[in-house]
């Protein structure tokens, strides 16, 4: 075979092999398939909005609707059924109104009612509430009877135990040895609402302990004072932080107002 014959020979093989492979390939291609295109989120309903419950939606929608200065309304909720021996509750449903205040100390109020660009605090009694009480829309309808801009919603949770430190005492002594503690936590927690909508303008929480020696015979009586006593220096830390909830209020809604110390 010459030159050029073994030439031509290897371009014919070379030309034979290509076709051979692209063959190859469109057997291949022609059984294998891509995976398909993502899902269209949208088709199906998702998306950024649905994404997010409508009641969430609605929440994040609402929008301040207080006017500086301003009223503020307040009121003290706690569980159906709370019952103490120094505090009167009126409603039934998801919550009840202590219509007594009797941790709320004058100094309390009166920190609270000199706030800056605050006009008034007013406290809710039962002749502005209906007897059923299930959600926040009972309490700024009476706090929109008062025509207050602004609702101040608070509530205590306190626990106590009592501890008796030397049990055998309690027989030998009658009683009479104060061998037992009543130890109690009591923390207190609010939130600052608007009263049109029910924007939450801040929140404030407290927490104070407290203990009270006992004897076996006045233990009742002597949890209840300790309880009292911790309770009124827990809502006093309450206010203590509601002072500082407010300058932030001032500073985010209140138009740039400046806010002086509050003694």
């Amino acid at each position: 075979m010459s030159f050029r014959s073994a030439n031509i020979a290897r371009r014919a093989t070379s030309a034979l092999m290509g076709i051979v492979i692209g063959l190859a390939l469109v057997g291949c291609m022609s059984t294998y398939a891509t995976p398909g295109a993502p899902a269209d989120f949208k088709a199906i309903g998702v998306s950024r909005e649905s994404l997010t419950d409508t009641s969430i939606n609605q929440t994040l929608a609402k929008q301040p609707l207080a006017t500086f200065p301003c009223g503020i309304a307040a009121v003290r909720i706690q569980a159906p059924g709370y019952h103490s021996h120094a505090a009167d509750t009126f409603g039934s449903g998801n919550y009840c109104v202590v219509t007594t205040r009797n941790i709320e100390t004058d100094d309390d109020w009166k920190k609270l009612k000199n706030l800056p660009m605050v006009t008034g605090i007013a406290p809710l009694n039962r002749l502005l509430l209906p007897t059923q009480l299930n959600t926040d829309l009972e309490l700024r309808q009476a706090a929109a009877s008062l025509h207050a801009d602004m609702l101040l919603i608070y509530t205590i949770d306190t626990t106590f135990h009592v501890e008796d430190h030397l049990s055998p005492l309690t027989v030998i002594t009658l009683g009479l040895s104060p061998n037992m503690s009543a130890q109690v936590v009591t923390t207190a927690s609010a939130v600052l609402m608007d009263t049109r909508n029910g924007y939450l303008y801040g929140y404030s929480e407290a927490t104070e302990h407290g203990a009270q020696p006992a004897n076996g015979w006045t233990s009742e009586a002597a949890v209840d004072a300790a309880v009292k006593r911790t309770e009124t220096k827990a809502f006093g830390k309450l206010v203590d932080g509601l002072q500082e909830t407010w300058g932030d209020v001032i500073k985010n809604f209140g138009g740039g107002a400046k806010v002086s110390a509050v003694h």
